[in-house]
């Protein structure tokens, strides 16, 4: 049987060959886990995902959830694969014992999640969203809030969110409106409304946690001011049983492009003056404790944008296989010439090989990231810890938008590879284009991340962390100029990566000069290009793990092999080519777009 959602050898080959997965595997850091350990568990998670979890996606789609009276009840297909996924604990792979997890590697937990991300991402997500929720007031909570809430979050139990956006106070938080009063007694009532809250409001766990943003009557106005609360759905007594229902209730789900199975909700505090909350981590600090949630959110969005292209490009390479129509182009004009798979005709190559090269890059990046991350929090010296805790932060923002980006084009791709079939329901595809388009907006939409690169992560380290980053790329260029196969690729890839730290540059300079706008401007054209190069590393990369073994390898392999180098081949000297257009195009930096009036932009 042809794969499903995910390629279980590309998997296993950026995990144990490219990055060396077994080298990161220790009692001490994972207990239990080695090789054997993570291959079963993979396998599992396959057929779990497969067999359970994907037969619920129409559903998803065309069900939806649904809402009346303040309640919101997901499919009932959804509760049997839910119900298994919890018990099994297919949630919390990555989170570490001391607060009930399993305390998985995380490029283990990052490929089992692509398998249910791929199968039902709004199903999944009712499972692992309260791990952030838990993270939070493990690190920041007293001793009483971890002993109620943590465990019962991670065990998904409860299920946990993030209130943080409000109807007139979208990207911008510090417009926030919600306040909080102090009752004197430890709690605070907590008044107002927040919008486009995931998984607010469902029927799959008897009680939801939420973290509200919010702001103490009296504190200033701007991120400055704002606090964090727990505010739970329903109290919790003394002895771990839930009590009364706090004044916080569902008051409608959005209607939207996609991920219908997933509950975006508008949530009301505080309509009976009753919304009962609890301080987390101190005053004024709410903004610092919610941005590690949102970058570990973003990281999930990143991998949503990959899983989403995994199952889409699965899809579309099959059907290429399958679906016979027109002749060999080389014998066009023989009128008995036999029919073809599609898979044979020079453009759907050349759309599958594309999608294929992005994917492939998308994966090894995201599973370096995850590495990066690790090394980041288990590094025995300070120097370790401070190269990888800055590669995390400076390419947080790329993880996040680049493969939310690069993900819904391959959805789109994978559609023009089924033609007019693809646009009908009658395939999965259109419907993960739908499904993934979410990825680029929520947690920070496009420019957002943007800025955050060229405005705070480029200059990080008075420009340091960057040169280490472009460091890591040449030490594989390095590498790739001593075998055949990849030697001439290496000099593109080394150029690109020039121009990269070149562009970067000049932008810094003229921001410094006082452009910052124009600097701004083309802050997202640079992100997707720095995002080109990182695919150009890791493609090849992979090509230099893959060449020296072509020969000597058995026939399923060989071909695997081979593909890498072609892989890395076709993205360097096709692809790549548009990225260093891309960087002149913003080294002239064309100031149009800031020029024009705002009546120019017609439509008055």
């Amino acid at each position: 049987m042809a794969q499903q959602l995910a390629d279980r050898r590309d998997m296993d080959f950026v995990i144990w060959e490219q990055l060396n997965g077994e080298a990161l595997l220790s009692d001490d850091l994972f207990p239990g886990f080695n090789k054997k350990t993570c291959d079963m568990l993979l396998t599992e998670t396959s057929n779990l995902a497969v067999k359970e979890v994907l037969p619920t996606l129409k559903d998803a789609d065309e069900i939806g959830v649904q809402f009346k009276d303040g309640e919101v009840k997901v499919p009932e297909s959804f509760h049997r694969p839910f119900e298994l996924l919890r018990e099994g604990e297919w949630g919390n792979l990555m989170v570490s014992e001391e607060m009930g997890g399993q305390q998985a590697p995380p490029f283990i937990a990052a490929a089992s999640a692509e398998y249910f991300m791929g199968a039902n991402w709004a199903l999944y997500s009712y499972v692992g969203m309260g791990n952030s929720t838990a993270g939070m007031i493990q690190n920041h909570g007293t001793p009483e809030q971890i002993d109620t809430y943590v465990k019962k979050l991670v065990s998904a139990e409860w299920g946990g969110t993030m209130l943080l956006t409000e109807p007139q106070a979208g990207t911008d938080v510090g417009a926030i409106e919600t306040t909080a009063v102090d009752n004197g007694d430890g709690t605070y009532t907590i008044t107002g409304n927040k919008i486009f809250i995931t998984n607010g409001e469902h029927d799959l766990m008897e009680n939801i946690i939420h973290p509200v943003l919010a702001r103490v009557e009296g504190h200033e106005a701007g991120t400055r001011g704002i606090s964090i609360f727990i505010v739970p759905k329903f109290f919790v007594n003394d002895d771990g049983s839930l009590g009364d229902r706090n004044d916080i209730v569902c008051t409608g789900v959005e209607e939207k492009h996609g991920i219908h199975g997933s509950a975006t909700c508008s949530m009301a505090m505080g309509s009976k003056g009753n919304c009962i909350g609890y301080l987390l981590g101190g005053e004024k600090k709410g903004m610092k404790i919610m941005f590690e949630m949102m970058n570990e959110a973003r990281m999930a969005t990143g991998l949503q944008g990959l899983s989403y292209a995994s199952a889409a490009y699965i899809s579309a390479v099959n059907y290429a296989r399958e679906r016979i129509q027109g002749s060999d182009i080389e014998k066009f004009g023989q009128k008995d010439a036999p029919g073809v798979a599609i898979i044979q005709h020079p453009d759907v190559r050349r759309n599958l090989l594309t999608m294929k090269s992005y994917l492939d890059g998308m994966r090894s990046f995201f599973y370096y990231m995850t590495i990066v991350g690790a090394k980041a929090e288990f590094a025995e010296n300070k120097e370790e810890k401070q190269l990888n805790n800055g590669l995390f932060e400076l390419l947080t923002p790329i993880i996040k938008e680049y493969l939310a980006v690069k993900g819904h084009d391959v959805c789109i791709q994978a559609m023009q590879v089924y033609g007019g079939a693809g646009y009908t329901k009658d395939y999965p595809v259109e419907q993960y284009a739908r499904d993934c388009k979410i990825a680029s907006i929520y947690e920070g939409t496009s420019g957002v991340q943007a800025m955050d690169l060229l405005g705070r992560k480029l200059a990080m380290g008075e420009g340091q962390v960057f040169m280490s980053f472009m460091g890591e790329i040449l030490k594989t260029v390095a590498q790739a100029k001593e075998i055949d196969a990849t030697k001439e690729l290496a000099g593109k890839v080394e150029k690109a990566v020039n121009r990269m730290g070149e562009v970067a540059m000049h932008l810094g300079g003229i921001a410094m000069k006082g452009k910052i706008k124009p600097a701004m401007a083309h802050s997202l054209p640079y992100l997707h290009a720095m995002g080109d190069v990182i695919m150009a590393w890791m493609l090849l990369w992979r090509a230099v793990e893959a060449a020296p073994k072509v020969e000597k390898a058995k026939k399923k392999d060989k071909a695997f092999y081979e593909g890498q180098v072609k892989t890395a081949d076709f993205f360097i000297n096709t692809l790549l080519y548009e990225t260093l257009a891309r960087f002149d195009s913003i080294q002239n930096t064309n100031e149009a777009a800031l020029d024009i009036s705002d009546e120019g932009f017609g439509g008055l």
